[in-house]
């Protein structure tokens, strides 16, 4: 079940890829890890899936990523007594506290800290951006704004209000249910929406602990403006273009998906980049040629894994669109000039780095020097694993260890095989093992030299301290 390529693919389940057959064709097409939306869907959805997913792990014998996607907080205006109204630019038009169904001249918008975080000159952004209000008078209940771009409001749908923080925790009562319930039946991977600050994700893991490991999605420009800060306190990324693009023009998304990619392989945390890849795939056996692009674009930039969505979820070709995000990775990264940029774009360790920075950067030269087919990293938390993945090396990473929850979170990390083993105490046996496992894995065959790095003493986490070089 080796993956011919280092980029990773996540695929969101949904009603068109939930039976046993459909799950199982979307892993062999390339996916590595499973994104279950939690904005949809009941708990018995969730399970059912869950439980598909582990039974496919046994039948393989690779380790599966689950991703559990909370939803947030979704702000959204109130009912309308026709359904929907019609908005003219110029227009003056009232949001308040008062449930009632709203009409031309007002609407509900049930969210007090909206109110709080307002001044006037603030925009409000109604239906993904399709129409925009600024904000002429407010209060605690109410703001009395003017239609700058008009259109056609239906109830209940999102509102942005971009350029301001607000009061908001990124987990509510309801993201807390899904977060229990997500743990509960052993998700590797949580995933944080509308994160705004560093303290929403301090938050979140008091309550996960490491018992799943975090994905901060960047969709808030707040989040942007600290973005080493919430970096450096996740586990993983992911650049939510979705609601990025509503709250900031379109011609800025690019640069600051470049800017996401840099800080996360700088710090060396996994990046996802997601939202409409290949969006046209969910009615079209093809994508236009502008997605083949696009995804290309983030395995040139050097991402950990791309993200199918609706595409995936939802669309007619679930299948095809995963054969075909993982045909673009594999052309990518054919491409000679992929790793050209690939290294022109690596941040070396500074000195005053600690120990695994050191041997992690050895390992990466002589991985270089000696043409190594794969570099075999023993590791218990999975940090060896992601370090050595940091690097970008020019061999694959096959990751040994005896800890299962590791090896599935490390289906995300770029480069990274899996290979879920019993624990290896005694420090002779370490090339034995790693060349037995590098050939039965089809990484390496007899005469090639395999690079692998370790931490002494065995199974303490953050200790990698050996490299050893051998000949298959």
């Amino acid at each position: 079940m080796r993956r011919t390529r280092n980029a990773k693919i996540v695929a969101t389940l949904g009603p068109a890829s939930s039976d046993r057959d459909t799950v199982r064709r979307l892993f062999l097409a390339g996916v590595d890890v499973f994104r279950l939306n939690f904005s949809h869907g009941s708990a018995d959805d969730h399970r059912a899936r869950f439980a598909i997913l582990r039974e496919l792990e046994k039948e393989t014998g690779r380790p599966i990523g689950i991703l559990a996607d909370l939803q947030g907080p979704k702000l959204r205006v109130g009912t309308f007594s026709e359904g929907s109204v019609m908005l003219t630019e110029g227009q003056a038009f009232r949001l308040d506290l008062d449930p009632a169904p709203g009409n031309a001249q007002r609407a509900g918008l049930p969210h007090p800290e909206i109110f709080a975080a307002l001044v006037p000159g603030a925009e409000l952004l109604l239906d993904d951006g399709r129409l925009r209000l600024v904000v002429e008078r407010c209060g605690s209940d109410f703001a009395e704004t003017r239609v700058a771009v008009g259109g056609k409001l239906s109830e209940r749908k999102g509102v942005n209000v971009p350029g301001v923080v607000l009061p908001l925790t990124a987990l509510t009562a309801k993201d807390r249910r899904d977060l229990a319930l997500a743990l509960e039946l052993g998700a590797d991977w949580i995933a944080l929406s509308f994160v705004q600050r560093p303290e929403d994700v301090a938050e979140a893991r008091e309550l996960i602990g490491d018992r799943a490991a975090i994905v901060s999605k960047l969709e808030k420009p707040s989040a942007v403006e600290r973005l080493d800060e919430i970096v450096a306190l996740s586990d993983a990324v992911m650049v939510a273009r979705g609601d990025l693009g509503v709250e900031l023009p379109a011609e800025r998304v690019p640069a600051i998906q470049k800017r996401i990619v840099r800080s996360c392989r700088r710090l060396g945390r996994p990046v996802i980049v997601a939202t409409q890849m290949l969006e046209s795939m969910v009615d079209s056996p093809v994508p236009t040629r502008a997605e083949a692009s696009d995804v290309a674009t983030a395995i040139y930039d050097g991402a950990d894994a791309v993200m199918l969505s609706a595409e995936s979820a939802s669309g007619k070709f679930p299948v095809e669109a995963v054969t075909m995000m993982n045909r673009i990775i594999e052309q990518v990264e054919g491409d000679p000039q992929y790793r050209q940029l690939i290294d022109a774009s690596h941040t070396s360790a500074r000195p005053g780095g600690d120990v695994a920075e050191a041997v992690c950067c050895a390992m990466r030269r002589a991985v270089s020097l000696l043409q190594a087919a794969a570099i075999v990293c023993y590791t218990s938390s999975g940090h060896t694993s992601l370090r050595a993945a940091r690097e970008r090396p020019e061999c694959p990473v096959l990751s040994l260890t005896p800890n299962l929850a590791a090896a599935r979170r490390l289906a995300l990390a770029w480069g990274v095989h899996s290979v879920h083993i019993p624990d290896v105490t005694d420090v002779n046996q370490v090339a034995e093992v790693a060349c037995d496992i590098a050939r039965r894995e089809h990484f390496a065959q007899a005469g090639q030299t395999i690079v692998t790095i370790a931490g002494m003493p065995f199974g303490t986490p953050g200790t990698t301290n050996l490299m050893r070089i051998a000949t298959v």
